[in-house]
């Protein structure tokens, strides 16, 4: 397998230059954990690509050998860091009729791993796209969730801060479709914390962990009794599925419930008069029910004991 090399040395489909044609761009999955569940193309493209563009050239490695496959076109490393000054130079490869073939570490390309701005870069120039179907950690997750699968959102990693990742989650604190994130091992429980606060303890859960590998594990259960298992410690690669908000009718929200939607868009960073107009119109009340029931919850915590 051939390592990076100078710009401008990559090798490309001789006849498709001088015919003027340009190349294609393949976004090749890769298993997301059992070796075997390599998509049947996989291996041809691997042999076939003029340049393999992957996010670890080490993993690329690892893989072509697992397939007992050999490169033999141009192979460099195409990752978050370098993302942006590499694509143009992709983007001439193919442009010179040149079969890219793209990999990340696991799952499809450009869902939450590199690929997006070669994809837009390549559709501007008119440049074929296609893919290699193959394993995805969101769709295995949804499927084994036990959650509602007829609608879903694809939400990515949240945000590391606090402030913002409730943010995050308030933004979508009324989708009624089901909910996937990806979240590293060692934030987990607090980000189960942060969904238990603004989606509710008893909303419904599935923490999808190391899946298709010889640990997977699903954990299913209410937010906040998930956010107490998490809390002793989680490893290995991690998405999460929860259930998206019901279906509420005018007063089908209590005002406990209200005055804690509330509280949550105010810790976001929210002015109370902006959230409590937000909140009665996610629970479909008159704004006046709302802040009757802040200030008396107000009251009541400045009259306790």
């Amino acid at each position: 397998m051939t390592t990076d090399q100078p710009h401008g040395t990559e090798p490309t489909s001789t006849a498709a230059a001088a015919e003027g044609l340009t190349g294609t761009l393949v976004l090749a999955g890769t298993p997301i954990g059992d070796l075997a569940d390599a998509p049947p193309r996989l291996a041809a493209e691997l042999e076939r690509a003029d340049v393999v563009a992957a996010e670890d050239t080490r993993r690329l490695r690892r893989l072509t050998q697992g397939l007992g496959v050999h490169t033999t076109g141009r192979v460099l490393s195409y990752f978050e860091g370098n993302e942006s000054a590499r694509t143009p130079e992709l983007v001439e490869a193919l442009a010179g009729g040149a079969r890219v073939l793209l990999v990340t570490d696991a799952g499809m390309p450009s869902v939450s791993d590199p690929g997006y701005r070669l994809v837009a870069a390549a559709v501007e120039k008119d440049i074929k796209v296609t893919a290699v179907p193959g394993p995805s950690a969101v769709l295995t997750a949804l499927a084994l969730s036990g959650l509602p699968v007829d609608r879903f959102c694809f939400e990515g990693f949240l945000p590391r801060k606090a402030g913002e990742r409730l943010g995050r989650l308030r933004e979508v604190e009324a989708e009624r479709r089901t909910l996937v994130y990806f979240e590293a091992p060692h934030r987990l429980d607090a980000t189960l914390a942060a969904m238990a606060e603004v989606f509710g303890a008893e909303r419904r859960a599935a923490v999808c962990r190391e899946l298709t590998k010889t640990y997977e594990e699903v954990k299913r259960g209410g937010l906040g009794e998930l956010a107490a298992w998490a809390a002793e410690g989680v490893r290995g690669e991690i998405t999460v599925v929860v259930e998206g908000a019901p279906a509420a009718g005018p007063g089908d929200v209590d005002d406990e419930e209200l005055v804690r939607r509330v509280r949550v868009r105010e810790e976001a960073g929210e002015r109370r008069k902006e959230a409590i107009a937000a909140v009665a119109a996610e629970a479909g009340v008159p704004k006046r029910d709302v802040f009757d029931a802040v200030v008396a919850a107000k009251n009541a915590a400045q009259k306790a004991p």
